[in-house]
C-alpha cells in the first residue's frame, strides 16, 4: 500500500496512549498494511501505529521472516527476564541493552476482528513488549537504568535527526543493527 513516514523522538504522538480500536473495517486493514509496508521498508522487526501518526492500538512485526499484527493488544509476562540489545525506528541508530520478560502471551484482534493470542519468547516476545510500550506512551529509553537513559539522551541530542521538525524514514541496513521495532 504505502510508505508512511516515521515519527520520531520528541514528537508529542510517542508519548500519548493510543486508543482502543473499536472498529474493524478497511480503514484499519489499509493502517496493518501501511504499518507493514513501512516497517519492512526501513528493515524494522516491529512498528506500531503511533509512529506513524495514528493513536490506535495497532502494532506489526516482523521476526526470523514472520510477519503479524496484532490490535488491541493485551500482555501476560513471564517472570524470567532476558536482557538484550533494543533500538527503536523513533530513535535512529540508537541501540542499548534492556531488560524484557522472556516470554510473553498476547491476546488481542486481527484486523479482522478475530480474537488472535500469540506466545513468544525471545525476540519475538522482546518486539511485543516494545511494540504495545508504544501503544501506552512508553519508550524503550525509559526502561533503561539511570545510566543508560543519560548515554542515551545524550546519544539522541548529539544526534542529526533530534529536532527535526518534519518526520522522516531513515532507512539503512545498519540503522538498528537488526534490532529496530
Amino acid at each position: 500500500m504505502a510508505v508512511q513516514p516515521i515519527r520520531l523522538f520528541g514528537d508529542p504522538i510517542l508519548r500519548k496512549p493510543a486508543l482502543e480500536v473499536v472498529t474493524f473495517d478497511k480503514e484499519l486493514r489499509t493502517l496493518v498494511q501501511d504499518l507493514t509496508d513501512t516497517m519492512l521498508e526501513a528493515s524494522g522487526a516491529g512498528l506500531a501505529a503511533p509512529q506513524v501518526g495514528v493513536g490506535l492500538r495497532v502494532f506489526t512485526w516482523n521476526i526470523d521472516g514472520e510477519l503479524g499484527h496484532l490490535v488491541n493488544p493485551v500482555l501476560d509476562l513471564s517472570d524470567e527476564i532476558q536482557d538484550g540489545p533494543e533500538g527503536c525506528l523513533s530513535l535512529p541508530h540508537l541501540t542499548y541493552d534492556c531488560q524484557r520478560a522472556l516470554r510473553v502471551v498476547a491476546k488481542g484482534f486481527s484486523m479482522h476482528g478475530e480474537p488472535v493470542t500469540i506466545e513468544g519468547s525471545d525476540l519475538l516476545a522482546r518486539c511485543i513488549q516494545h511494540e504495545t510500550d508504544h501503544l501506552n506512551g512508553v519508550l524503550f529509553i525509559d526502561r533503561l537504568d539511570a545510566e543508560a537513559r543519560r548515554a542515551a539522551m545524550r546519544e539522541i541530542r548529539e544526534s542529526e535527526w533530534f529536532g527535526l521538525e518534519k518526520p522522516v524514514v531513515k532507512v539503512s541496513p545498519h540503522a538498528t543493527n537488526g534490532f529496530g521495532f
